[in-house]
């Protein structure tokens, strides 16, 4: 189990409602989501920050960063859940949930404008910078707004990899497994 126990029902008012809107109807919250509720100010700072709604880039750009994001950090756990809630949604196959967690930036499966967010990623946390190529070809797809969005949300979840590893949460019942190598 995790190393902070997870806040059950009734929770506080603000968590309750945060909850309700992002959670499907009928689907428990997130283990991830319930042990936050133990800090309402983490919770709350999390919730503030967070990317999962329509903004500059697309629902399959966004869970490309994510996943790689996550998968480069180790976070089965948050990686299991975005590929099991939204991998059919954008697209993905087998392939590219391979790719994700064990491809190069450069894999066939990824079109032009896609490589570039991988190698985005794959610099922030291997450098902790955006080396000059990868920024050049990066902006040969994407405007000023949605780079900064890339880098955000790879910050984010960074942050969100640190939660759930130094948590130690199990992955979620119905979460995706890393693919083989």
């Amino acid at each position: 189990m995790t190393r902070v126990a997870p806040a059950a029902p009734p929770y506080e008012p603000a968590i309750a409602t945060e909850l309700q809107r992002i959670m499907p109807p009928g689907v428990e919250p997130l283990l991830l989501f319930r042990t936050l509720a133990r800090s309402p100010r983490v919770f709350a700072k999390i919730f503030a920050g967070g990317y999962l709604d329509k903004g500059p880039l697309s629902l399959r750009q966004r869970e490309i960063l994510i996943d790689r994001t996550t998968a480069r950090l180790g976070c089965e756990y948050e990686w299991g859940v975005h590929a099991a809630l939204f991998a059919r949604r954008v697209g993905f196959g087998e392939a590219e949930l391979a790719a994700l967690v064990h491809g190069s930036a450069d894999a066939a499966c990824w079109k032009p404008d896609e490589q570039a967010l991988v190698a985005l990623v794959d610099d922030l946390v291997d450098h902790h910078l955006i080396r000059p190529e990868t920024w050049d070809a990066a902006a040969e797809h994407f405007d000023e707004a949605q780079l900064l969005e890339a880098i955000a949300i790879t910050g984010f979840y960074h942050t969100i990899s640190f939660l759930c590893r130094g948590l130690d949460l199990p992955l979620e019942s119905y979460s995706a497994r890393f693919p083989s190598a």
